[in-house]
This record gives structure tokens, C-alpha cells and sequence, in this order.
């Protein structure tokens, strides 16, 4: 599961639970937390130790697509201090930032993927540090905004994973940035992917499943360039329906009623728990997928998979 900050009613509510856990710094922290190794302290203490190990951290997400940008200054000595902080209080915990594939300036083909140069500037200490850490850098993959903002040169094929796919040239470009500035060896985690079901350009039902479907079926292959198994994380478990009208409103897979909005199979039997209600949802899971889920307003959840 990947939630985008610390809400402790979610973290009380997954406490025993067993199930993995992405969680998120909120952006109106990261200056503090870059600049003060106290507030880090205290930030690791509140949200992490409290819970810790009852809930199951996998990563912390310092930042969600704020590279570049203004707050890009504070997402490396932010994830540095937090770092710091567990270690301090003896928890082993990867700590990255999760980054849309804005930070690209060439993409395609993929082996010319590269940052911008804005980008890179902030890329590739971070590069450096996840390479130490070993921590992953958590990668925002959405085939769906390329294919609606370049329909004339993308087939609608390419990007529901019918004919090839755009979501590993996408990847792949990525990697090929990545190697660019020395650090092919730092992992990827795919922190979002999906299709919207209404509200926009080739928003609709039939789009949507059949991109869900076919990533979940595609993720243990890996790319062209690291055929690996990718972990990866659907966006989202629910319809946000406090969000303004349009796509934005229209990535989960179930309905806020909690009805699905289409049904998605796995390969071998899981049940998952809405951690809210400790009502159960039943799913076929393929063992290289994770399902995120973003609960609805006061929290956003996200299905994973792996």
C-alpha cells in the first residue's frame, strides 16, 4: 500500500497487518526536515518509531513530483536527515523520492532518455545517495498523459500494452537517463501507473481495464533494458470523488461505494483488507505485482503490486 502522509488513523489501522507500506513526507515539511536534523528526529519518532514494528515501512517517499521545482532544494538533505534519524533510532527503512517522468528532456527512443538539465542538477546527487543507501528511486510511470497530450503520434494500441508498449519505453528511457549520469545500478520502483475510467480524452472503462490488466500481467517480465520483475504500484484502489471533475477523479478501481469499477484477476489468491472497515476484498494476485490503494479524503491511498 503507498499513502501520501502519515495519517495515523491509517497507521493505527495497519498495525498487524503485514502489509507493506509506502509512506509519504508531506511537501509543507520538507524544508524543516532539510534543514534541521531535530525536526527529522522528531518527524521519524511521531511517524515511524511509534508504529514501527507493527506496521511494515517499506519506503519513505520524501516528495512526490517536485523534481524540478522549487521545493527540489529540500527533497536531498530532507531524505539525508531522515535517513540519519532511523539509523538513530535502529530502524532499517529505504528512504527515497518519488518522481514524475517530467524530469526527462528526451525520451525517445528510450536509449536517448536524459534529464533536463534543470532536472539533472538535483537527479543525480540523489542518484548518488539512493546508490549508497541502496534505496530505490521511486518512479511515477503514466503512459495514459503521453498517449492524451500526443494521440496523433502514439496508436492507442502502444499505450494499452496491445502492440508493444509505451509504459517500458517509458521505463526504459528512464534507465537510459539514469545511466547517463553514472547510476545504472540504483533500483527502480514503479510508485504509480493507471488509467483513468471517465472524465477525459480516452478516459473510459474499457481503456482503463484493459491497461490495468495488461500491466499486471506484464510486470514480472521487466523492460527490454532490465528484464526483471518490476515492482509497481496501481493508482488507485478508489474513485477520489472530492476531487474536482475530470480524469483526476477517476483512477481507482473501485467506486467509492466500494462497488469495482471493473473487475482486474491475478494469478494466485490474496485477499486484501480495507484497513478503515476490515472489510475484505478478494483478488487473484500475480506475484510480481502489488496492489496500491489511495483511501479517500481525509487519505489517499494507493493499490500495489507486486
Amino acid at each position: 500500500m503507498r499513502i501520501f502522509n502519515p495519517n495515523h488513523d491509517v497507521l493505527e489501522a495497519l498495525r498487524g497487518s503485514n502489509i507493506p507500506l509506502i509512506v509519504g513526507v508531506e511537501h509543507k515539511d520538507l524544508q524543516s526536515l532539510a534543514s534541521d536534523l531535530s525536526a527529522a528526529n522528531n518527524w521519524v519518532q511521531t511517524n515511524i518509531a511509534a508504529y514501527s514494528p507493527s506496521v511494515s515501512f517499506s519506503y519513505i517517499a520524501v516528495g512526490n513530483e517536485i523534481i524540478p521545482g522549487e521545493l527540489a532544494q529540500y527533497v536531498l538533505p530532507a531524505i539525508q536527515n531522515i535517513q540519519t534519524a532511523l539509523a538513530a533510532s535502529g530502524l532499517n527503512i529505504y528512504v527515497s523520492t518519488s518522481i514524475a517522468l517530467s524530469v526527462l528532456g528526451s525520451s525517445y527512443p528510450p536509449s536517448a532518455g536524459a534529464f533536463t538539465p534543470e532536472a539533472q542538477n538535483y537527479m543525480e546527487p540523489i542518484l548518488k545517495f539512493l546508490a549508497t543507501s541502496g534505496s530505490p528511486l521511486l518512479v511515477n510511470v503514466y503512459p495514459y498523459f503521453s498517449y492524451k497530450d500526443n494521440p496523433d503520434q502514439i496508436a492507442l494500441s502502444y499505450a494499452l500494452f496491445t502492440y508493444k508498449n509505451l509504459f517500458d519505453a517509458m521505463l526504459d528511457a528512464t534507465y537510459a537517463a539514469m545511466e547517463k549520469v553514472g547510476e545504472a545500478g540504483v533500483a527502480v520502483v514503479v510508485s504509480e501507473s493507471g488509467w483513468p475510467s471517465d472524465g477525459g480524452f480516452a478516459a473510459n472503462i474499457s481503456n482503463a481495464q484493459t491497461y490495468n490488466q495488461n500491466l499486471i500481467n506484464h510486470v514480472g517480465e521487466g523492460t527490454p533494458r532490465r528484464p526483471a520483475p518490476i515492482e509497481a504500484y496501481i493508482f488507485a484502489m478508489f474513485n477520489e470523488n472530492q476531487k474536482e471533475e475530470g480524469t483526476e477523479r477517476n483512477f481507482g478501481l473501485f467506486y467509492p461505494d466500494k462497488n469495482p469499477v471493473y473487475p482486474i484477476t491475478f494469478s494466485a489468491s490474496q485477499r486484501l483488507v480495507d484497513p478503515m472497515t476490515s472489510n475484505g476484498f478478494h483478488f487473484r494476485k500475480m506475484e510480481h505485482m502489488k496492489f496500491i490503494s489511495y483511501l479517500l479524503f481525509p487519505f489517499l491511498v494507493c493499490f500495489s503490486l507486486l
